[in-house]
């Protein structure tokens, strides 16, 4: 069993997420083999592309630190049934770290003013969506009381991070998508699978977070 892992300061989140990032190098560990068609690296594609912000959220739970993610609902129109972090397209006047938590508070009742932004991640181009993602990295002191908006979200996840940091957790399977065979890398907790986009976007925080030392 891992040790449990404190929630880290702010200062030292910021410093560990200040530039150089690990970058798509990263995210690329994490990539289904072969890339989907019209994969492109986001300076490519973010032009002609939709923008969504996403918040990745470190906050305590029974003293360690946890992050949460939510399961879309089988009726989503995009990327149902699949994990993800709480988050959505921008609105006009928007940039990432607004989009991303007037979507957690829309999407999971997370109070905005109770986030502290620590920084923000590379951006990752999505093909079959055409959306950019811009992942913002915060943090609560508080535990955060979640509850899901039942039309977007059908089920909030908290994982604890040290379990997303234990090698065993990283698995790869060939699953048989609408392209065909797919080496598909994923982190798994429980009986859940946080693959795709999501889990390209948590290999660069988690390579960041070693980087660091926490």
């Amino acid at each position: 069993m891992k040790p449990a892992l404190p929630l880290p300061g702010l200062s030292c989140l910021r410093q560990a997420l200040a530039e150089p990032l690990p970058g798509t190098a990263a995210q690329l560990e994490l990539a289904p083999l072969p890339q989907a068609s019209g994969s492109k690296l986001y300076e490519e594609a973010e032009g002609g592309s939709l923008k969504a912000g996403v918040l990745l959220l470190l906050y305590p739970k029974s003293e360690e630190t946890h992050v949460i993610f939510i399961r879309r609902p089988s009726s989503a129109h995009r990327h149902k049934d699949q994990i993800a972090f709480p988050g959505g397209q921008f609105e006009p006047g928007e940039d990432a770290v607004r989009a991303a938590l007037r979507e957690a508070d829309e999407e999971v009742g997370l109070h905005s003013a109770s986030v502290e932004v620590a920084g923000a991640l590379t951006p990752l181009y999505v093909p079959p969506s055409n959306f950019c993602m811009y992942p913002v990295v915060g943090r609560t002191v508080e535990t955060p009381r979640f509850t899901p908006f039942e039309p977007e979200v059908a089920e909030i996840i908290e994982v604890p991070l040290a379990c997303l940091l234990d090698p065993a957790s990283l698995r790869r399977s060939t699953w048989r998508l609408e392209r065909g065979p797919v080496l598909v890398p994923f982190y798994a907790f429980e009986h859940h699978m946080i693959w795709g986009a999501t889990a390209m976007i948590l290999a660069e925080f988690l390579a960041a977070w070693r980087r660091a030392g926490f």
